[in-house]
């Protein structure tokens, strides 16, 4: 009977824990931002077009090869030019940030001898798949409430548990 009355307490606990967790959600899976760099293949001191879709604030673009850009949120669109010592073959990475959404591009620079690991046609790097680490999208109310709700069903579950045993004794 006993066994009972724990599995119990841990079914609701984990039950409480598990409506209480965050949703397991992916950068711009659902936004509907999306963003490129155009053309993806630049001379060192040239131009490039930076275009970011389906964000409703200003989008802030930052890369090692020109200074950090916003684009206003009534404009899709934004030139630079990228830094004159740039290091020819070498690809850098443009990352877009619209809130709490991000998207990235690679820009290649043109010259210089092709990476022997480069593949054409294939990725060169797995999934961007969020920030590592940051705190970025955490809400302390939040996470308060979850660890209130989940102490708790499990002061509950026990209560009621040992309630239960203490009625049987007798």
């Amino acid at each position: 009977m006993r066994a009972i009355r724990v599995a119990s307490a841990a079914l609701l606990g984990l039950g409480a824990l598990a409506a209480t967790a965050p949703a397991a959600h992916a950068s711009g899976d659902d936004s509907g931002f999306w963003a490129r760099v155009v053309p993806s293949v630049v001379e060192p001191g040239g131009q490039v077009r930076l275009h970011a879709n389906g964000c409703e604030q200003s989008v802030t673009v930052a890369s090692g090869v020109f200074d950090t850009v916003v684009i206003p949120r009534w404009r899709t669109t934004a030139r630079v030019t990228v830094d004159r010592d740039a290091r020819r073959g070498a690809v850098y990475e443009v990352s877009f940030y619209c809130g709490t959404f991000w998207q990235s591009a690679d820009l290649r620079i043109a010259g210089g001898r092709p990476d022997p690991g480069h593949r054409p046609g294939l990725p060169d790097k797995g999934v961007k798949a969020g920030a590592g680490g940051t705190f970025a999208g955490f809400d302390l109310k939040e996470i308060g409430l979850g660890a209130a709700l989940v102490a708790g069903a499990i002061g509950t579950a026990y209560h009621l548990s040992r309630r239960r045993a203490d009625e049987s004794d007798a």
